[in-house]
């Protein structure tokens, strides 16, 4: 199932990394690469629920699929975050932090398949309260204007990119206890 629907919209994520971060480097207007990479960003980053969505209904969920996806999520938001540092709109302890963590989880993940105890680190609800935050803190910050007259998106995107770092570390942490039985009894 190397060529369904939903593995191509996860393909699609990964292709988006260059032309997001390739935008800040065209010759045009500031306000016209933030409103560009903003787009491109929530638009990529909607297709992470609709690949999931499509492979569920079209019956095309596959093992590559699966590992495919949140390695494309991982990627594109690393990718994201290391930008807005460049452009001074993250700060580098918050890269650091998310990074590091999506570094850390996805060799514990590795290593408890391997064990056979993935199901000790499989998704939970702070983890996706985490990516939710991410998903909104990103745009926010790539847009960096004030939105609809009202909404000033570099204050909003400040203030969630850091709600996004402790929600990650609680992640990690959640993540780290679960797994610690396990470890626990391997490492003996």
């Amino acid at each position: 199932m190397f060529w369904t629907i939903p593995t191509l919209m996860t393909w699609a994520r990964i292709v988006a990394i260059p032309l997001i971060v390739g935008v800040f480097y065209l010759p045009i207007e500031t306000t016209t690469r933030n409103e560009w990479a903003t787009v491109m960003f929530v638009v990529f980053a909607a297709t992470d629920w609709l690949d999931g969505y499509l492979a569920r209904k079209l019956n095309q969920v596959s093992a590559f699929g699966a590992f495919l996806d949140p390695v494309a999520d991982k990627i594109l938001v690393c990718a994201s975050v290391l930008v807005l540092v460049h452009l001074g709109r993250a700060d580098v302890f918050v890269a650091l932090i998310i990074i590091g963590r999506e570094i850390a989880i996805s060799a514990l993940r590795e290593w408890m398949a391997q064990i056979g105890a993935s199901k000790s680190v499989a998704v939970h609800m702070v983890g996706k309260l985490k990516t939710t935050a991410q998903m909104v803190a990103i745009p926010f910050l790539l847009f960096d204007g004030v939105l609809f007259g009202l909404i000033d998106t570099h204050v909003w995107g400040v203030w969630l990119i850091w709600i996004a770092a402790v929600l990650t570390v609680w992640s990690m942490v959640y993540y780290l206890q679960k797994a610690l039985p396990e470890i626990r009894s391997r490492v003996k």
